[in-house]
């Protein structure tokens, strides 16, 4: 999810201009009924996607995670579960953490790999392992503002958006190609998980795409949606344009809006997952699940001005934040349930780099370098926060009362 406080001062001005210009709506849809919302894929696309806000087996079915926990064998080895936040800018610590994890050579290949907003740019990245380390230091570290949007007038008039994400869209193309579609597909086939959010507007619900059955199905269609679900989970609302998933009910076409996963979920983990995963209630048999919350989860102290743009902005900040927590319990009460241990890492409180500015570039490199230098021996915490023991270290702890996982 795009950071507000560099954006909010010019999103004040052009909503003033879209006034103006009489709030034009986004160009005409045929919007999917809602009897059939529940039951219908993209044309040519089966069992691609269910909803987040309930349990179902339709995309993970439980003959796949068991092959995936002990392939031919009886043995049921560990499993290793992440789950990544939306974040914006943020989303550079993420990055940074999961490459210096790499280094230093004790990240795991995961089972299950979800990401929403900013973490579904990471997602697929590490879901496809260290090789493309590279290509994640590459897209947070080398781009900037310039390369996520532009402020665009037409399409404020037009009343679609009031920044243009083309710039994130072909960003999303130059990595996002046929061969690395073909090695999601493989990996899919081992009984490997990639779960991307985004939220269906029209239903008010989240939606978890199982990407690697959208790249094994050799459609020439696979890439686009593949692309369109990763550009639609990074989509904030009103600010980008939704993105549109085209649809057939029987001799009809229709449109769903997709935006932004973090607007209904900051960080998932699907509960019939984790149930799946572990074989049900208390029987995870050593199952590991790694939170990246690409952002700070304790309160930070921050005079606000008394105008509207900085009471709005700081409301907003706080409400996000707390909805992430809530996430952050909700994932964590079904993990301790079915006995999965839970670890959970955020952007430390002593990291004070601060920037007015959208995705700037020395910003997210600096926050990368941090989430790097400590991916080897990050301090995971073993709870959302409010119940941390008092043994338990802090992000910002010293190095000697670390935890590095192997």
């Amino acid at each position: 999810m795009l950071r507000l406080s560099g954006l909010a001062p010019s999103l004040v001005v052009l909503g003033a201009v879209l006034a103006l210009a009489g709030c034009a709506a986004i160009s005409p849809r045929n919007a999917l009924p809602a009897a059939t919302a529940a039951h219908i894929d993209p044309e040519g696309f089966h069992n691609i996607r269910f909803w987040g806000d309930e349990a179902t087996d339709a995309v993970l079915p439980k003959d796949e995670l068991i092959s995936a926990a002990s392939p031919r064998s009886s043995h049921r080895r560990q499993l290793n579960l992440l789950a990544i936040s939306g974040g914006a800018e943020d989303g550079a610590f993420g990055a940074g953490l999961l490459a210096g994890w790499g280094d230093a050579g004790n990240r795991p290949n995961f089972d299950l790999v979800t990401g929403v907003s900013s973490g579904a740019l990471i997602a697929p990245f590490v879901f496809l392992g260290r090789e493309r380390d590279g290509q994640l230091r590459e897209i947070f570290t080398r781009y900037g503002r310039k390369d996520i949007f532009a402020y665009n007038v037409p399409s404020l008039l037009q009343g679609s958006a009031l920044v243009d994400d083309t710039p994130l869209a072909h960003l999303i193309e130059r990595y996002i190609d046929r061969e690395f579609i073909r090695e999601v597909a493989e990996e899919r086939r081992r009984g490997r998980v990639l779960l991307i959010g985004t939220t269906n507007l029209d239903a008010q619900r989240p939606v978890l795409w199982d990407m690697g059955r959208i790249a094994e199905s050799d459609r020439p269609e696979a890439i686009e949606l593949f692309r369109k679900v990763l550009l639609a989970s990074a989509t904030l609302p009103g600010v980008f344009a939704p993105v549109r998933i085209k649809v057939r009910v029987g001799n009809r076409d229709y449109d769903e809006l997709h935006v932004d996963g973090g607007i209904t979920r900051q960080v998932f983990i699907a509960p019939s997952t984790l149930r799946l995963v572990s074989g049900g209630p208390g029987r995870a048999n050593g199952a590991r699940l790694f939170v990246i919350r690409n952002g700070r989860i304790d309160p930070q102290w921050e005079p606000v001005n008394d105008n509207v743009v900085s009471i709005t902005q700081r409301s907003l900040s706080t409400l996000i934040k707390n909805q992430s927590i809530g996430d952050l319990y909700r994932i964590y009460s079904v993990a301790r349930q079915d006995g999965i241990d839970f670890n959970l890492a955020s952007i430390p409180a002593d990291f004070t780099v601060r920037t007015d500015e959208p995705f700037d570039q020395k910003y997210m490199t600096a926050l990368f370098e941090r989430g790097y230098e400590m991916g080897g021996h990050y301090p995971w915490i073993k709870s959302p926060p409010g119940l941390e023991t008092a043994a338990q270290p802090s992000p910002s702890s010293a190095p000697n009362r670390t935890a590095r996982l192997q």
